[in-house]
């Protein structure tokens, strides 16, 4: 099952805009110090960069990920999670035909 609310935390409401507006997220800062993103993708193939390992749970639609050096392509949706390791890249496409993906990004 997905995350469907966060309570009590602060949010920054000025969005992160990636990729011409095929990502966008908003900073969240639990409170005990935790920062996380939530976001949507739009239909679009992208290539991330980490810098902390990350993970990202699934809250609506679906996504295909690629984690760097490997060639399978593997689905994500709601309710379910990928971890990407720290200073790595990943590929994430949404299909043309599908609605957004949603996430929540767990930083470290």
């Amino acid at each position: 099952m997905s995350t469907e609310k966060i309570d009590g935390v602060s949010v920054t409401t000025q969005a992160s805009v990636y990729f011409d507006g095929k990502c966008v997220s908003h900073g969240i800062t639990l409170p005990d110090g935790t920062k996380k993103s939530v976001g949507v993708i739009l239909p679009a193939t992208l290539t991330f960069a980490t810098v902390a390992p990350e993970t990202m749970e699934g809250v609506a639609g679906a996504c295909e990920y690629k984690l760097a050096g490997s060639e399978a392509w593997v689905r994500s949706g709601p309710g379910e999670k990928f971890s990407v390791p720290g200073n790595a890249t990943f590929d994430i496409r949404v299909a043309a035909e599908s609605t957004a993906y949603h996430y929540i990004c767990h930083f470290g």
